[in-house]
């Protein structure tokens, strides 16, 4: 696939939710670089420390000294969660277009460049979808089902809400607010952003085994966590409008009953 010409792309805003990731780390941004240094010459990257308890803070000192002021560093002094990490990703984020992936190294940042030829001027959100999920069995299993859950419960119409491959414009993150702070904010988002009418493009990726590290989403606490915060987000994002909706009709009828001449 034909690569965005420099020239001709807008700046990017690139950023990683890190928690003891150090050993993924180092190759994963090596590589945005080296892909960015392709797609435009207005770019950033950034990394959110959320609170790791490994060497991430000292290998990420030692990319910034190799990187220079192209790359930040946001630093959580304890773990807030995964919604937070992303939260503080879309605050730090100055660019014309922002996107994001794991710091885990499950995607090929490489693969941004497909995402970026799929976006136009009517595109809002790029979107990617994983072509296979190279996870336990488990982890496949609950991830499915949690997907098919949040698109029916929240009617959201794209395929792979989980998939942490996203390419947003900058001005519509200025018009939504996210709360999440776990990983329910991947529906937020998305929910929030359909609302807003935007195009949307979506994009087939890869996903790879982790080889580092072991993810925070599927323990218990998380697990407690992201389906209160689910359900408050339902009520929120879909009972209390469709309440809000319904309440002006029954004024209606009840007046319409009122003014009827009886018999």
């Amino acid at each position: 696939m034909a690569q965005t010409s420099p020239a001709l792309a807008p700046s990017l805003s690139v950023f990683f939710p890190a928690y003891n990731d150090a050993l993924s780390l180092p190759g994963l941004i090596e590589k945005a670089f080296a892909v960015l240094a392709t797609c435009t010459s207005d770019y950033e990257v950034i990394v959110i420390n959320d609170g790791s308890q490994d060497s991430t803070a000292r290998v990420l000192a030692c990319l910034v000294e190799r990187f220079g002021p192209r790359m930040r560093v946001v630093t959580h002094p304890r773990n807030q969660g995964y919604g937070q990490a992303l939260r503080s990703g879309f605050a730090a984020a100055s660019k014309e277009l922002v996107f994001y992936t794991d710091g885990d190294g499950q995607y090929d940042v490489g693969e941004l460049v497909n995402l970026l030829a799929s976006f136009d001027v009517e595109v809002g959100l790029v979107n990617g979808y994983k072509l296979e999920r190279n996870d336990p069995w488990h982890r496949v299993c609950i991830g499915a089902v949690y997907n098919a859950f949040a698109r029916a419960l929240f009617g959201i119409r794209l395929r792979d809400v989980d998939c942490d491959f996203r390419l947003i414009r900058r001005s519509l993150l200025d018009e939504i607010q996210l709360s999440s702070t776990s990983g329910t904010i991947c529906v937020e988002l998305v929910r929030k952003l359909e609302l807003t009418q935007c195009g949307v493009a979506e994009v087939g990726v890869r996903h790879y085994p982790r080889l580092h590290g072991r993810s925070q989403f599927f323990r218990v606490k998380s697990l407690a966590v992201t389906f209160a915060q689910l359900t408050q987000l339902w009520l929120r994002l879909v009972l209390l409008p469709a309440l809000l909706r319904l309440s002006p009709r029954k004024l209606q009828l009840r007046s319409q009953r009122a003014e009827a001449p009886s018999r």
